[in-house]
């Protein structure tokens, strides 16, 4: 007999609460170490205090994050802000992390050109063991910086297992061709090509990118609506954007997170990751698309598949997090990432 028969009907309960996001494990593509310095560790090196709101332009951002740069000195420095950065990237769901470093420019700032990649890698080496976290980086350059510097940073991307690729990054007002060559050389040697383009300049700076930049992701992007013919060819070739969006808000590029783009780059078909530019924790800037966007599990779930995917991890990786994705849908209770 049916429950409308006996005319009792099964009260229906609390609405069931949403996953943690801190365990859906992530890849995360757009982070700068030099940025996630934890603010204790600033303040014990002597560095500047946090800004108590957003930065009032770019420049300023860049000062601010240069001063900061301005404490690592020490290969412990350099060792323990990456050991650092596993353990937060860990308690985040992150699973796998290409983790973007400024390394020639450390190297010729302390007068020891290796000692800065060597000792970040050695941290990170140690933090995969210590919190089961896989991570690879990505060497940047500068666009106000020399083509020597860039030459520099790509020989010492060869020289480095753990250093799977290289992309220019800051002012896009600084055009990249005078980098092409350079750029050819590091593409002819088997490196990944990730650029910074589309955040303070407009879709010619994403074609370069794509072009003379030879870009296998673009880092930020989020200027490539204003060209529906350039958003056409992203989404036919399928090439990932690393969208950062509580750092575009604070570099006041974005007026908001309400009026991000992020939304209508998806529904462009383009393929977005969600990243932070070492401005905020991952598992946070997910909390935020769910409560300004109203995304749900299932919607933050394929944001974190698209990650996985636009990764250069391993496929074994790949497939250890694509299967933690479907158990945390599943039950909500997915392993740790790195378990």
């Amino acid at each position: 007999m049916s429950e409308h028969q006996t005319g009792f009907v099964k009260p229906l309960g609390p609405p069931p609460q949403p996953r943690d996001v801190a365990r859906l494990p992530k890849a995360h593509l757009h982070v700068h170490l030099e940025s996630t310095v934890r603010p204790s560790t600033v303040r014990e090196l002597g560095g500047p205090p946090e800004p108590d709101g957003p930065f009032r332009s770019f420049g300023e951002f860049a000062d601010h994050r240069a001063r900061v740069r301005e404490r690592l000195v020490t290969a412990e420095h350099f060792r323990r802000v990456a050991l650092e950065f596993c353990e937060d990237e860990a308690a985040q769901g992150t699973g796998y992390a290409e983790v973007t470093f400024t390394a020639a420019a450390h190297g010729e700032r302390v007068g020891a050109p290796e000692m800065p990649l060597e000792a970040v890698l050695d941290g990170l080496a140690e933090g995969s063991a210590r919190y089961g976290i896989e991570c690879r980086v990505l060497l940047d350059h500068s666009r106000r910086r020399s083509v020597e510097r860039l030459r520099l940073t790509v020989e010492l991307a060869r020289r480095h297992d753990g250093v799977i690729g290289v992309g220019l990054a800051g002012d896009e007002s600084h055009p990249l061709a005078p980098f092409a060559r350079v750029l050819d050389e590091a593409r002819d040697a088997g490196l990944r090509l990730v650029h910074h383009a589309g955040e303070t300049a407009g879709p010619d700076s994403v074609r370069e990118a794509l072009t003379l930049g030879h870009a296998e992701r673009i880092g930020h992007g989020i200027r490539v609506l204003e060209d529906e013919e350039l958003v056409a060819e992203l989404r036919e070739r399928r090439v990932p954007l690393e969208v950062c969006p509580t750092s575009n808000v604070l570099l006041g590029l974005v007026p908001s997170l309400a009026a991000h783009p992020l939304p209508r780059l998806r529904e462009a078909g383009l393929v977005v990751t969600v990243n932070t530019d070492g401005e905020t924790a991952l598992a946070e800037e997910y909390g935020r698309l769910r409560e300004v966007f109203g995304y749900g599990d299932e919607e933050l779930a394929g944001l974190a598949r698209a990650s996985v995917e636009a990764s250069f991890a391993p496929e074994e990786v790949k497939a250890r997090l694509r299967a933690g994705v479907d158990a945390w849908l599943a039950d909500g209770v997915a392993p740790a990432a790195g378990a």
